[in-house]
């Protein structure tokens, strides 16, 4: 696997290496102690699969609170998606800044994505689905978010959104905080 660093500290987009012969190839996709070696973290408690029936569906942008704050490894399987993350660790020299990715079945790019950041993304096709690997069972009094459009942030979503959720939708601008 390729570890690509982006902008915001402790955030990977992860690059599989297939090793290909007559019968297509095999790649890994993730390995424990590869990412404990860059001290990231490698062993996920649960794994979630969001599928998503239409192209322009917006999920996110969610996080869940300390102490119960989650890393993900975040996939896509099936179609592709823009995929966003935002930076609400204070301190972070990188504090509320933005950023997104194309994640796709084709790509076969991952997400490594660091307790802190808030997450969501858009479906760039019908059909979609995207496996998440998540270090820590869910804690539901522990779950937040904020808009998804949210001018704060300056997210910049590349489809008209045809489905958000009601709770997505009802997530307060940072600055009400």
């Amino acid at each position: 696997m390729i570890f690509e660093e982006l902008e915001l500290p402790g955030l990977f987009r992860l690059l599989p290496e297939p090793h290909a012969d007559e019968r297509g190839f095999f790649a890994r996709t993730h390995c424990e102690s590869e990412f404990a070696e860059r001290g990231l973290v490698g062993r996920f408690a649960q794994s979630s699969v969001s599928f998503n029936h239409r192209r322009g569906t917006v999920r996110g942008m969610h996080f869940s609170k300390p102490p119960h704050a989650e890393t993900k490894l975040v996939r896509c399987t099936a179609g592709a998606i823009h995929d966003a993350v935002i930076d609400l660790r204070p301190g972070s020299p990188t504090y509320r800044r933005s950023l997104s990715v194309t994640l796709s079945a084709a790509n076969r790019h991952a997400l490594y994505i660091p307790a802190g950041l808030a997450h969501g993304f858009q479906t760039l096709s019908d059909d979609t689905e995207i496996l998440y690997m998540i270090d820590r069972p869910f804690v539901a009094s522990a779950a937040d978010g904020v808009r998804w459009d949210d001018p704060a942030f300056g997210l910049a979503w590349p489809e008209p959104v045809t489905i958000i959720a009601a709770r997505d939708l009802a997530f307060p601008d940072w600055t009400g905080r």
